[in-house]
């Protein structure tokens, strides 16, 4: 097997279950040795858990004969995070992936989401992801003025169907994947002249997370997915983009978003223009714009949506 990643060095956030294992185990696979994060709390965040989780994914990788570290720091704190990329220069001698996957959730209408359900979510999520971003990105840049030139450098950032197209019950979480894609394009621009790109992965699947919902199905962790058989609720099914992502294949791709669910992947376009109107130059009258969208704006959208097929 080629593998993608040899003796590459990547950082897995929320690595202990579910995507985030499939995503350590993926990369170890390929070569990388892995620092496998994981605060072992519970899927809202509001238990501390324990260290089992990330050791039992770096105890996976050794069996299968691959090199791997257990963090079990927090995202969302900026002494712990920095710690986290610190440990993986002091350990293996450099970071060059870093695959931003932890999150939680509280899932509640928003006329019931408390400020504690948002604010958590949204610090878990966007706060961590941001965080441990800026943390590589300050390693790489350093090291790219230092050699006067450009650095191997891969993040993964992750978002979900929720935050693309919105979800009942998910406002505090849908805002918070929508947030990520927002600074996963700002990223690849920001990173593009020292030769790191940032993408973003939307996954499927049963996860620990999806489980929470009345009348889920048991989730199967990642190394027991069995290779032979296809299910496209598989949480695995993402990890191999992943991998392709982290590798030197994918230079030529970032600020994208790539959707991964079942057996399809999707290079998705984000927000553009659709149909437009004009008034000449003139200023809007607010009276007649309720006509002027009903009639003009969706006549054209209309006729475009059939032109395209």
């Amino acid at each position: 097997m080629v593998r993608l990643l040899h003796d590459k060095i990547a950082i897995v956030t929320g690595a202990g279950h579910g995507i985030g294992r499939g995503h350590a185990l993926e990369l170890a696979k390929h070569g990388a040795k892995v620092i496998v994060n994981d605060l072992g709390g519970s899927v809202d965040g509001g238990s501390s858990g324990s260290n089992r989780a990330a050791e039992n994914v770096v105890g996976i990788i050794r069996d299968r004969g691959g090199v791997a570290i257990a963090d079990f720091g927090d995202v969302g704190d900026e002494q712990q995070v920095d710690a986290m990329v610190q440990r993986a220069i002091d350990e293996f001698g450099r970071v060059d992936i870093l695959v931003n996957n932890a999150g939680i959730v509280r899932d509640r209408a928003v006329w019931n989401m408390s400020v504690e359900d948002f604010d958590l979510v949204m610090r878990v999520h966007v706060r961590g992801t941001w965080l441990a971003s800026r943390a590589v990105a300050r390693y790489w840049r350093d090291r790219a003025k230092a050699s006067e030139g450009t650095v191997f450098g891969r993040i993964v950032n992750t978002t979900s169907g929720s935050g693309l197209h919105g979800n009942f019950g998910q406002s505090n979480y849908s805002a918070a994947k929508s947030a990520i894609v927002g600074l996963t394009q700002t990223l690849s621009v920001e990173l593009a002249s020292i030769g790191v790109t940032a993408n973003a992965i939307s996954p499927g699947g049963r996860t620990r997370l999806s489980a929470t919902r009345p009348g889920a199905k048991p989730v199967p962790e990642a190394d027991e997915v069995e290779d032979d058989v296809f299910d496209p609720k598989d949480p695995t099914l993402s990890c191999p983009v992943v991998a392709w992502l982290a590798s030197e294949q994918s230079q030529y791709l970032s600020g994208q978003v790539i959707r991964a669910i079942g057996e399809n992947i999707e290079l998705l376009r984000g927000w553009s223009p659709e149909a437009s109107i004009s008034n000449g130059g003139s200023r809007w009258d607010a009276t007649r714009l309720g006509t002027l969208i009903a009639t003009d704006l969706y006549r054209t959208r209309a006729a475009g949506l059939r032109l395209g097929g």
